[in-house]
């Protein structure tokens, strides 16, 4: 498996895997640093997130929990650089999200806001000092 910066050719694959519409998964791309997994050719996964002030927000997370494990240390790797926090919000039925949240040492936080009704959980990663 290669883990690789997205380029806009990515988008209608990001859609497939979302089923989002390709013109908002084009506009992620441009608007935040999206990081796609691929094997064989073919994206399997994604991470994507953004910086504001000290946080980094991952925005989306795609993939089997072992994929989204390792997805997640692109914004930890970026975080840990920058000495800023990693906020992940989970759906709450997500289970890939929140095993993978588990094993790449975020810890929950509690809940986060809902979306379209349906409950969130926040984790949280900080650098180590």
């Amino acid at each position: 498996m290669n883990v690789r910066d997205a380029v806009e050719a990515d988008a209608e694959r990001l859609a497939a895997l979302t089923g989002a519409p390709a013109d908002v998964m084009r506009n992620l791309v441009h608007d935040r640093t999206v990081r796609v997994a691929e094997a064989d050719g073919t994206v399997t996964g994604f991470v994507s997130y953004d910086a504001v002030d000290s946080t980094v927000h991952v925005t989306q997370l795609e993939g089997d929990a072992e994929l989204c494990e390792r997805l997640l240390a692109e914004p930890r790797r970026f975080a840990d650089r920058e000495g800023m926090e990693v906020e992940l919000l989970a759906m709450e039925t997500d289970d890939a999200a929140k095993t993978a949240a588990e094993r790449a040492a975020f810890r929950r936080c509690g809940s986060g806001p809902r979306f379209d009704g349906d409950r969130t959980v926040r984790y949280r990663w900080e650098p180590t000092a």
